[in-house]
């Protein structure tokens, strides 16, 4: 047997190897209805029409990795294929416990934003929830997995990482040097508003947060508060448990939400009575499109739940747990196990939440003069500008809740 033969052979076992490991992980594979098998067979004519008719000798372990990259990328965005190299290096790098101070998931084939901590390296070097990563160190995300992306993010206090962003209101990629840092959670910031209206922004939802909201529901009570605003957007980070706490807060009854997948058992979070509820004041939820993860459970919970109104975009869509599964040749899978269902049953990864109150964001609509026009001296004087825009989604929370006192 050549060399040749013995490659192409040993590549189809390898195909038919990674079949059954996918059957085994829950794809059913049978001849009646999914057509698997079939699939395995066009794909082996595909690799040998490649193998006889391409150009040139082609690298069939990089064409084989290839599809398997493709593979698992065509799940879902939170689903990887690490080969033994890529998941040696994601390990290393997890390890360190810097990062760039912003949440990132993919959109469009690239590394999006979906939020940034305020304070954090990305929000130092103007980085914004919507942007696109486009690179990383000169390498297109586009050719990455989510799971590569965060792991070239990470990595040691002080180190650095070179990226290429995309912005929306600007033509030209702007490259950064991003230094990584241990980022601190921004802490709970609230103030008192007209009419009695208590206004809360959390940033994430890291662990402790529920309770910390809680105490500060408390105090406002206390300082004469009627009616609450809780400012979601930009909240893009943080524990799903910590979105079920913290909706708990304001619920008596009904479900928050539920957890399943296709092996894993369905799990229902109800709201607990005697559990957490802190207020039964008016309440409007605040939300944009970087808003995402635990923040979106407790925007469709209390919306659906009928607790109170939900303003803003529609939210960014990011709600799954993932399982790492080592594989024997050293690499590994990062399969999406289960997904968050909002309580009418709609999985929040795929359908995001839309407020009953739709208002865009003016930051949307801002044009940022030519990059010609604005040099890197001037970014803070167009930062500032963005900021002195009307906040056309808390006006109008204030709103609602100025109408729910008129009806009562």
């Amino acid at each position: 047997m050549s060399k040749t033969t013995k490659l192409i052979v040993l590549t189809l076992s390898f195909v038919l190897a990674t079949f059954a490991v996918v059957g085994g992980l829950g794809v059913r594979a049978n001849t009646n209805d999914d057509g698997s098998y079939r699939q395995l067979g066009v794909y082996s004519e595909v690799l040998s029409r490649i193998r006889s008719e391409y150009v040139e000798e082609p690298n069939i372990p990089s064409v084989t990795s290839g599809a398997l990259h493709g593979l698992l990328e065509s799940l879902d965005a939170n689903s990887s294929y690490l080969d033994p190299t890529e998941y040696k290096d994601y390990k290393q790098r997890k390890e360190g416990k810097a990062g760039i101070g912003a949440a990132v998931s993919k959109r469009y084939g690239y590394a999006a934003v979906i939020s940034v901590i305020s304070g954090g390296p990305a929000d130092k070097a103007e980085i914004e929830s919507g942007d696109i990563i486009e690179a990383i160190e000169g390498k297109t995300t586009r050719d990455m997995s989510l799971a590569e992306i965060d792991g070239l993010l990470t990595g040691n206090p002080g180190s650095t990482v070179n990226v290429s962003v995309v912005r929306p209101r600007r033509a030209q990629p702007v490259k950064s040097v991003l230094t990584r840092a241990i980022v601190t959670d921004p802490p709970i910031s609230d103030k008192m508003m007209e009419d009695g209206i208590a206004y809360i922004k959390v940033d994430d939802f890291p662990k402790g947060r529920s309770q910390e909201i809680a105490n500060k529901l408390k105090a406002v009570q206390k300082e004469g508060a009627k009616k609450i605003i809780l400012d979601l957007r930009n909240s893009g980070d943080g524990e799903e448990s910590e979105g079920i706490a913290t909706a708990n807060l304001f619920l008596n009854h009904g479900t928050i939400t539920y957890l399943q997948g296709q092996k894993y058992p369905k799990q229902i979070f109800n709201a607990d009575p005697e559990k957490a509820v802190v207020t039964n004041l008016p309440l409007v939820v605040l939300v944009n499109r970087g808003t995402a993860g635990a923040a979106e459970i407790v925007a469709a919970a209390v919306m659906e739940n009928a607790r109170g109104d939900v303003v803003g975009d529609k939210t960014f869509g990011s709600g799954s747990i993932q399982k790492v599964i080592d594989m024997p040749d050293g690499s590994a899978l990062v399969l999406s196990v289960a997904k968050y269902y909002s309580p009418s049953g709609k999985a929040v990864q795929d359908t995001a939440v839309t407020p009953n109150i739709l208002v865009a964001d003016n930051n949307d609509d801002f044009i940022a003069p030519d990059e010609d026009e604005n040099p890197p001296d001037d970014a803070q004087q167009e930062k500032q500008q963005k900021a002195n825009q009307p906040d056309d989604q808390l006006n109008r929370a204030i709103e609602v809740l100025k109408n729910q006192g008129k009806k009562a």
